[in-house]
């Protein structure tokens, strides 16, 4: 492999997952949902494990994925940033504690050239911010809001979304109360904390029995 304009890695590179596959003892996946789930499909016929952060998957998809990769052991988060992941843990004890005399938002703000909105870690927070007040995010998700709403609706949580420039991520999620308000920020400033986290994902993965993990698993946040 090499870098653009940059020197060699040393590393080979392959478009033959299939022949890979057998050599491999994990598999570290970041590409497109439907590449994922033929790429699951590959190593769950040879039983070796995955760590999967892809996103932009529909429900369908993410239904397709959790059965297909029962057979092997599978980390599948949105994001692998243990910051986000212990995020995850912190907002949802907030809720908890909060309940509904406080108003949620989940804003998120990534680089121009992202493709889904909105992101998969702002859908994961706003999921474990449902569950922890009692609810599925179908009922309670606000994804935009235009002209005359009328008063907000109690419980309700809102989605916003920023796409500008070279932003590398940033999530916030924001309780807001009579009188104060909370806010829980995590702003990644570079991705090597993603890679970071998907190699002790994989590391962590290999020692595991077949079954569907996320981070919370590996950061022991259970």
């Amino acid at each position: 492999g090499e870098v653009a304009g940059g020197a060699r890695l040393g590393i080979p590179i392959s478009d033959d997952l299939t022949t890979l596959a057998e050599k491999a003892d994990v598999l570290i996946e970041f590409t497109s949902p439907e590449a994922t789930l033929a790429h699951v499909e590959i190593m769950a016929s040879r039983k070796k494990a995955m760590v999967i952060g892809t996103t932009g998957l529909s429900a369908e998809q993410v239904s397709e994925l959790k059965t297909k990769a029962k057979a092997i052991p599978c980390v599948l988060a949105p994001n692998m940033s243990v910051g986000v992941n212990l995020m995850l843990k912190v907002i949802a004890e907030m809720a908890r504690a909060l309940g509904d005399d406080y108003d949620i938002e989940v804003t998120e703000a990534h680089h121009r050239l992202k493709k889904d909105a909105p992101s998969g870690t702002a859908l994961k927070m706003a999921e474990v911010l449902a569950k922890a007040t009692g609810k599925s995010l179908d009922q309670v998700a606000a994804y935009a809001r235009k002209g005359m709403i009328g008063e907000r609706k109690r419980g309700e949580i809102g989605m916003q979304v920023i796409r500008a420039g070279d932003i590398v991520g940033d999530h916030t999620v924001l309780f807001g109360g009579i009188g104060e308000r909370l806010e829980v920020t995590h702003r990644a400033s570079s991705r090597d904390t993603f890679a970071v986290g998907a190699l002790r994902g994989a590391e962590w993965v290999v020692k595991q029995p077949p079954g569907l993990y996320d981070m919370q698993d590996v950061l022991g946040l259970r």
